[in-house]
C-alpha cells in the first residue's frame, strides 16, 4: 500500500513532467481515495476502461490518454461527465502522462516498442523539446516484408505499409501516436524505415517520392506498452496488486 500523494510525487519526478510543454495536465487529473492498493493501467481514460477499472476495485487508473486537452469544451458535460462522475463514484484517481510518457528511456511508449522490435536506439529526434522519436538500427537487415510481418506479430495487427525502394531495413526512426507529421524528420535522419502510430493522407506521398519505407502501425497498438511498464514498475516498487486492461482500438 502507498499513499496517493506519494505515488504521484514519484511518478511525476520519474517521468520529469516538468520539462514538457503538453497539451494536457500530466500528473492527477481526478483525486480519488488517499490508501492506494490496487493499480490499473491502461492506454487510454474511455468509459470502457472505467469500468473495467470499477469491477477490478481499482484506487489508481494510470493512463497515457487523459482529459483536459487544449482547445477542447472546459465544461465536464456529457461523456466527459458521466466518466469524471464514475470514477469520483469509485473513488478512483485518475493519474495520466502523454508526452512523458512517449518520451521516458525506459518506461516509454517509445523506448518500450523498440524492445519489443528488437531495436537498439541511437538517438533522439523530433520537433518537441525534449524530443519523443527515436531512431536505431535492427540487429540484422531485413525485407520489408520480413519487418511488416514483425511489427504485425508484436503488435497483434497488420500495419499499413507504404512501400519505399528496394532497399533492405536496417536503420528505422520511430515514434507512437500521431506522430506521421515527423517523417521528413525521421528521412533527414538517412534511414531506411520510419513507423509511427497514425497516417496522414499526404504521409503516403512522401514516403513513395523518397523511398522511404512507411509502416503506420496504429495508435493505439503503438501505444499500449508505456503503461504496461510503468505500471508494472510501480507495483513493485510499492508493492500493489495490479492489472493493464487493454480495450481494443482499430485506429
Amino acid at each position: 500500500m502507498v499513499n496517493l500523494r506519494e505515488l504521484v510525487a514519484y511518478t511525476d519526478d520519474l517521468l520529469e513532467i516538468h520539462r514538457f510543454k503538453d497539451y494536457c495536465p500530466n500528473g492527477l487529473q481526478v483525486e480519488g481515495r488517499t490508501d492506494v492498493r490496487r493499480l490499473v493501467t491502461g492506454v487510454t481514460a474511455s468509459q470502457a476502461l472505467i469500468d473495467a477499472a470499477i469491477k477490478q476495485k481499482a484506487d489508481v487508473l494510470l493512463v497515457h490518454h487523459g482529459y483536459f486537452w487544449k482547445g477542447e469544451d472546459a465544461r465536464i458535460v456529457g461523456t466527459k461527465r458521466r466518466r469524471i462522475q464514475s470514477l469520483l463514484d469509485a473513488g478512483i484517481s485518475l493519474l495520466a502522462y502523454h508526452l512523458p510518457l512517449d518520451a521516458h528511456p525506459v518506461y516509454g511508449n517509445n523506448a518500450q516498442l523498440g524492445e519489443r522490435l528488437g531495436l537498439t536506439v541511437e538517438g533522439q529526434f523530433g520537433d518537441s523539446d525534449p524530443a519523443i522519436g527515436l531512431y536505431g538500427v535492427l540487429k540484422q537487415a531485413a525485407t520489408a516484408e520480413t519487418f511488416a510481418a514483425e511489427i504485425g506479430k508484436v503488435l497483434q495487427r497488420t500495419p499499413l505499409h507504404i512501400p519505399g525502394d528496394a532497399r533492405e531495413i536496417q536503420r528505422v526512426a520511430w515514434c507512437s501516436g500521431a506522430a506521421q507529421g515527423y517523417i521528413e524528420k525521421a528521412q533527414e535522419l538517412g534511414v531506411d524505415a520510419y513507423i509511427s502510430g497514425e497516417i496522414s493522407e499526404q504521409t503516403v506521398h512522401f514516403a513513395r517520392e523518397t523511398g522511404l519505407h512507411y509502416f503506420a502501425a496504429g495508435h493505439h497498438a503503438t501505444e499500449r506498452y508505456g503503461a504496461w511498464s510503468l505500471g508494472q514498475h510501480l507495483a513493485q516498487l510499492f508493492g500493489l496488486e495490479y492489472e493493464f486492461i487493454d480495450i481494443d482500438n482499430p485506429v
